[in-house]
């Protein structure tokens, strides 16, 4: 059995946009259309962080060291993620879709496998390590048919 076949989802995303899309074919000919987009304005972490960092004395006198800073753009990628697992839970719950293929790059695939409750991840049939959320739907829909043929 095709893994792309009519009325699966497949989920393309990067840490800051989302598309939801339904393939209304089948494998061979995928048409892909848009059910919903998410996207998240996540400034650079520079733009974000309200203080210099801290410092804190090392014992011996005049020694600081610096301490790391929390990293609110990395913070809001892993959230987003978050976010899209929330998104599928509620809708796989509702009976939305029976099959979901996810399309992220690495980081964000992982952040979102670690995210996704099990009535999601039950229905997920692949996942492709791309990142193919800027891309115009007819070269997603090439980039699936091409990884999802191996």
């Amino acid at each position: 059995m095709s893994v792309l076949t009519k009325d699966t989802w497949v989920l393309v995303t990067d840490s800051e946009k989302a598309l939801f899309l339904r393939n209304d074919v089948d494998a061979e000919n995928p048409d892909l259309n848009v059910l919903r987009i998410e996207e998240q304005d996540n400034p650079p972490n520079r733009e974000q962080a309200a203080n210099r960092r801290g410092r804190m004395n090392d014992g011996a006198p005049g020694q600081r060291s610096a301490l790391d800073d929390t990293d609110w753009h990395e913070l809001a990628k892993e959230r987003f993620a978050e976010d899209l697992a929330d998104i599928l839970y509620t809708q796989a719950h509702k009976g939305a879709f029976e099959r979901i293929v996810i399309v992220a790059g690495p980081s964000v695939l992982g952040n979102l496998r670690d995210a996704l409750h099990k009535e999601v991840s039950d229905k997920v049939v692949a996942e492709i390590d791309k990142n193919l959320a800027g891309h115009p739907i007819d070269e997603i829909e090439k980039a699936l048919k091409d990884a999802l043929a191996n």
